[in-house]
């Protein structure tokens, strides 16, 4: 028997303990039931192997998994995998190749009854651009990248109370993510559906998450919002090549003759590249630490525009020549910047310091598909 509820509602609640000879898994975790929860690290961290507790593929002997308060592991019950509410998009496509696409996209929502789907076929072939696929009798004639976007589709069409996603697009080459990123950032947008999606790629994480589980040899380092983790000095994503921080900001203007577009948040403004987004649309502007200089006057006659006053609030040494800072830019938005000791001293900085922020290169996302 099911035990009853007693918890939180909309909430993922997930406690495992996994011993293995050469590795042990121990978290205990609160997620947001809606958005992109990313679960980031490098290789060998666990976190494939939490995203198949949470799927049921792996039975800890000591578990508790409740989603949205309904149990799926707790106390001596265990919910199978086929009863879970989920679906699950492997790094490789798997497509049943005596199927054709559309035959494919119909397996996973035969899974469901009439009365239970809450996502359609004709949606998700909308969503996942598959108008032209959809006919198509060969699945393996697709590339990578249309293969990907059919089992997304087939996963979704299973009405998944929660869908996770291992490393969906590490097995596809550069040109094949560009491709699939953003019909994966309409996701978000469209669908009320949260999402676990495994990565060791900072890009696609700060792409796609809201919220991030940072691991490390099977436990949890950190786990809080984007905006809170790539704020942090302390972790270990600030030590990345491409540390970074995301702002939330709304396009105000376009600029047809320069082909720009000026994005403004409660820091100042930024010009960027014209991004395919209406006026007043939100977007997510990343901008990385090592693109951040610093000046202790503001500075004239340069080619850099994008130059906003900010606060030094913490200092950290990283190895023998850099330093990492954090810089408040408007009320409650963070910058990083990467600079040389010498340029440290030299610029008198310490926390608490006025400086400007001068930012030579801006990557945006929409972000209200």
């Amino acid at each position: 028997m099911m035990p009853e509820s007693n918890g939180t509602k909309d909430v993922i609640r997930a406690r495992f303990q996994l011993v293995y000879p050469d590795f042990d898994l121990d978290v205990d975790l609160q997620l947001p039931a809606s958005g992109v929860s990313a679960l980031f690290g490098p290789s060998g961290s666990g976190k494939t192997t939490l995203l198949r507790c949470i799927a049921g593929l792996e039975k800890p002997v000591d578990g508790l998994l409740r989603v949205n308060n309904e149990a799926w592991q707790e106390g001596g019950f265990f919910m199978p995998t086929h009863r879970r509410s989920l679906g699950y998009v492997f790094q490789e496509a798997s497509l049943l190749p005596h199927l054709s696409v559309r035959r494919n996209l119909e397996f996973g929502l035969k899974r469901i009854p009439a009365t239970g789907r809450k996502v359609h076929l004709e949606q998700v072939v909308d969503l996942l651009g598959l108008s032209r696929l959809v006919d198509r009798a060969n699945p393996s004639a697709l590339s990578g990248g249309e293969q990907q976007r059919v089992a997304i589709g087939r996963a979704l069409l299973t009405s998944p109370r929660l869908l996770l996603m291992d490393e969906p697009l590490s097995s596809l080459d550069a040109a094949s993510k560009q491709e699939i990123l953003p019909y994966l950032e309409r996701l978000h947008g469209a669908l009320d559906i949260p999402v676990l999606y495994v990565s060791h790629s900072l890009d696609e994480v700060t792409r796609l998450a809201d919220h991030i589980v940072l691991m490390e040899a099977g436990r949890v380092v950190a786990s809080d919002s984007l905006d809170a983790i790539q704020s942090r000095l302390d972790l270990p994503t600030a030590r990345l090549d491409d540390a970074g921080a995301v702002i939330d900001a709304c396009v105000a203007e376009h600029d047809e003759t320069y082909h720009l577009s000026r994005l403004d948040f409660s820091g100042g403004q930024l010009w960027v590249s014209r991004v395919n987004c209406p006026l007043g649309g939100r977007v997510r502007a990343r901008v990385l630490a090592r693109d951040v200089s610093i000046a202790t006057a503001k500075p004239q006659g340069s080619s850099i525009t994008n130059i906003l006053a900010a606060r030094v609030t913490e200092i950290r040494d990283e190895g023998l020549d850099r330093v990492s800072l954090r810089l408040q830019v408007g009320e409650g938005k963070t910058l990083l910047s990467r600079i040389t000791r010498r340029s440290r001293d030299q610029l008198g900085l310490v926390v608490g310091r006025d400086v400007f922020a001068q930012v030579k290169s801006v990557a945006v996302k929409r972000s209200d598909f």
